[in-house]
């Protein structure tokens, strides 16, 4: 197994909660946290979210109670908060958290959509924007029926017509739905919908940021041409 030990993942834990405005449920932070580790392969991921792998969960609730024993945080029934010193320890140690995060205001709709069409391609989906009135789709080919993921990239507008529109993608053909904001804040009132009004896609969606999908379009940039001979058949 390529999962990271517990120690390193406390300051990741720090930074996403800082980032959805000091507050989280442990069950979305399970998932979120993986972005910060490259080096999981994508069947340990698959392994971790059908919850045939519980290592990850554990690794994560040991920096938790580590955190907390050093009052980082606060846990308290599946809700993890931040404290003040929790607080002064990202700004200590992280300062270049901040820094990624103000250079994702530069980046717009249109940017997202052409790097989720690359990282599709890299991957060896066909990828294509605005197909039917969604922003990004990715085929298994170019011929194939069935759209097995779909984008809807949120930098303005209405939340709840994106979420629309990926809760009736998934109940059509059950395309994978990914919901991609521009900024950490909009995340809890996304969660608020997912909860209270689209609960049929809350447990599928997967929800993204404008930095978390820069992160992943350089990763795969980079190695592109490798990815593809890997899945040469």
């Amino acid at each position: 197994m390529t999962l990271p030990n517990a120690s390193s993942i406390e300051i990741p834990i720090l930074q996403e909660l800082v980032a959805t405005g000091g507050t989280d449920n442990l069950r979305f932070l399970y998932e979120r946290l993986l972005d910060y580790f490259p080096q999981i392969t994508t069947v340990e991921i698959i392994a971790i979210k059908n919850g045939a792998s519980k290592n990850w969960r554990k690794a994560i609730q040991k920096a938790g109670k580590t955190l907390e024993e050093n009052d980082f945080i606060i846990r308290q029934r599946g809700v993890w908060s931040i404290t003040k010193k929790g607080n002064e320890a990202v700004e200590a140690e992280t300062s270049g958290f901040t820094l990624t995060k103000n250079k994702s205001k530069t980046l717009s709709h249109i940017n997202i959509q052409q790097m989720l069409v690359e990282i599709g391609e890299s991957l060896g989906f066909y990828a294509e924007t605005e197909f039917e009135f969604y922003d990004v789709i990715w085929r298994e080919r170019e011929q194939s029926p069935r759209v097995s993921h779909i984008f809807e990239v949120q930098s303005k507008g209405n939340l709840d017509s994106a979420l629309a529109k990926l809760k009736r993608a998934y109940q059509a053909q059950r395309t994978k739905p990914y919901l991609v904001l521009s900024t950490e804040k909009d995340l809890n009132r996304a969660r608020k919908s997912l909860t209270f009004e689209f609960q049929e896609i809350e447990s599928v969606i997967t929800i993204l940021t404008f930095p978390q999908i820069k992160r992943v379009y350089q990763n795969v940039r980079n190695i592109g041409e490798i990815i593809k001979d890997f899945l040469l058949k």
